[in-house]
């Protein structure tokens, strides 16, 4: 069975493009420009995350201010604070984060604040292409992983297209709520149908 990703350490780019402080408008516009990216991280001397600087806040800062470029720096520019993750903070908590933020990347941070890694929507989306197999494989696992061997040796789990499908008797340690949560909570499954009878 190939490992499903779980936390952000499984998908996240570790390889960081990010800016000093100090820099000026012009050496962050030309980092966008060259890597190809929407926002980087702002640090401090030592690797610390301390913002994050985005073209929207680039041309906010420049109309705001209404300085020359050359007087604008990272740290004048960025917005604070930096909304982060840590490597391993669940992938749904990531999602709500960039969701709530309306962002397109987080940098990843360790117990510190210094900068590890980025994660991006698209890496969260891997997570949804995993193969319908190894999709079921791991929902079995962490059906057995929460139950114990016994649980859910009467239930049948299929996969189709990221939906899982239960079938066969419910084990009497666990409700039907239980169950779904539980198997909503999978990484990669979009949908659930519960076709579970009650064990005599």
């Amino acid at each position: 069975m190939t490992s499903t990703p779980n936390t952000v350490a499984d998908v996240m780019t570790h390889g960081v493009v990010a800016v000093g402080r100090d820099a000026d408008f012009r050496e962050v516009a030309e980092t966008l420009q060259r890597w190809q990216v929407s926002a980087v991280p702002v640090l401090t001397g030592d690797g610390r995350v301390i913002g994050v600087v985005s073209e929207a806040d680039l041309l906010t800062a420049r109309d705001r201010d209404g300085e020359r470029a050359d007087a604008l720096t990272a740290g004048r520019m960025m917005s604070v604070p930096a909304v982060t993750v840590h490597p391993e903070s669940p992938l749904n908590e990531a999602a709500r984060a960039m969701a709530r933020g309306h962002l397109k990347r987080l940098p990843v941070v360790d117990a510190e604040d210094f900068l590890v890694g980025i994660v991006s929507r698209g890496d969260l989306l891997k997570v949804h292409l995993v193969d319908d197999r190894d999709l079921a494989d791991q929902v079995r696992f962490e059906l057995v992983a929460v139950l114990g061997p016994a649980g859910p040796m009467d239930v049948d789990v299929r996969a189709q297209d990221g939906r899982i499908t239960l079938s066969g008797a419910l084990p009497d340690t666990v409700s039907l709520p239980v169950m779904e949560r539980l198997v909503r909570s999978v990484p990669g499954v979009v949908d659930v149908e519960i076709r579970l009878a009650a064990q005599a």
